[in-house]
């Protein structure tokens, strides 16, 4: 049972951190207008998010192991619902962007903390199962969100959406107060955090799962900095329409995610992670060759991506629990070394990306490949370890 309050908190809490990335994806035209400022630099709000996640993702992880889960879970809220509820106020796209940064810094803190709490509390094939339900979340967030999102606009304006982050960030908070987590190992060393974080990132188990998860997570970031200006501009897709586009989007993440829960114990983590890359390769091959013979069918993007979309909610949730059971050590170093790095990456590649911003889409389909094989070839080494 408190198995299950835990998971149900860790959930919630991972749904806050990444509806940050999706949830304005639909305004990002109309906060153009409205500060205004050209539409690709409003764009980097996705980039500087997750840069702000990423920076303090190693701390967030050190002060979990010394000061216990929930005081730096309710810190990282507080930050998260503050930051949140002041980008409304930003009279220019350098305070937007500024705020966005600093809501980043509390949603990488959340981030964390939500994949400690399951650490904590599954291991092995349980685990991979565990962090399935976090994908399941994480698709709400990026799909049901970026629905709500385009809603929540057109009804009461795109300010809504960030108030509403922020009085969801809130709510958790209360409940965070009435809850008690289960008493956790505390890790015996003498060593400093940094030369943890350290002697893990050179342990090769670790270092190649977690690639694989980095890189694929990468592919999915760069469509989303990408697909509302191919979208909403060469296709002249409307706010809501391209908000409509995250319910195919969270079937096939969902459907992904579903297949990890159910069949990973009896199929083997390695093998059902290699079936996962193959779907994201697959469909991101799809996406560039349509993208370069038949350009101008919206259908021959988005659903290729819908196949890798699926390929990745199989291969992630894996890649972190073999990354974790790899980990030379215990605690909450490992998990927080491996959100550190699918964060950079992810705040990496959605700069690459950005760069590549236009309407058309071959640019972001060859990015896509490029990431998609190099996961791919991560997947072997992780079966050579």
């Amino acid at each position: 049972m408190k198995n299950t309050t835990t998971l149900v908190i860790a959930c919630s809490a991972a749904f806050l951190a990444q509806v940050g990335i999706s949830s304005y994806l639909p305004a990002v035209p109309t906060i153009a207008h409205a500060l205004p400022a050209a539409e690709d630099h409003v764009a980097l709000a996705l980039a500087i998010y997750l840069v702000g996640m990423a920076l303090p993702m190693l701390l967030w992880g050190s002060l979990g192991e010394r000061f216990g889960r929930k005081p730096v879970l309710l810190a990282a809220l507080c930050v998260y619902a503050l930051a949140s509820a002041a980008i409304p106020s930003a009279f220019s796209v350098e305070v937007f962007l500024a705020l966005r940064l600093v809501q980043g810094l509390g949603a990488g803190g959340v981030s964390v903390m939500a994949r400690v709490l399951v650490r904590d509390s599954f291991s092995g094939a349980l685990l991979a199962k565990a962090l399935s339900w976090l994908g399941m979340t994480f698709v709400i967030a990026l799909g049901i969100g970026q629905f709500v999102g385009s809603l929540l606009q057109v009804v009461f304006g795109w300010e809504a959406i960030f108030y509403g982050l922020a009085i969801g960030a809130v709510g958790l908070m209360l409940v965070l107060n009435r809850v008690i987590f289960p008493a956790r190992v505390k890790v015996d060393t003498s060593a400093s955090a940094w030369r943890i974080y350290a002697m893990i990132m050179q342990h090769p188990p670790f270092l190649h799962a977690a690639l694989v998860g980095g890189l694929g997570y990468g592919v999915i970031i760069a469509f989303n900095t990408c697909a509302p200006l191919i979208l909403q501009g060469r296709f002249e897709w409307s706010a809501a329409q391209y908000g409509w586009l995250g319910w195919p989007i969270s079937v096939a993440y969902l459907a992904g995610a579903l297949t990890v829960n159910r069949f990973v114990a009896r199929t083997g983590r390695l093998k059902m992670m290699g079936w996962g890359m193959t779907l994201v390769l697959t469909g991101t091959a799809v996406m560039l060759l349509s993208s370069v013979f038949a350009g101008g069918i919206a259908v021959l993007l988005w659903l290729p991506y819908c196949v890798a979309v699926l390929g990745q909610a199989m291969s992630y949730p894996i890649s972190l629990s073999l990354a974790n059971d790899a980990s030379p050590v215990s605690g909450s170093y490992a998990m927080a070394l491996s959100g550190f790095m699918h964060q950079l990456m992810a705040a990496l590649i959605g700069g690459v990306a950005s760069l590549l911003v236009s309407q058309q889409a071959w640019p972001l389909a060859v990015l896509c490949v490029v990431l998609a094989g190099a996961a791919s070839i991560c997947v072997a080494r992780s079966r050579m370890d």
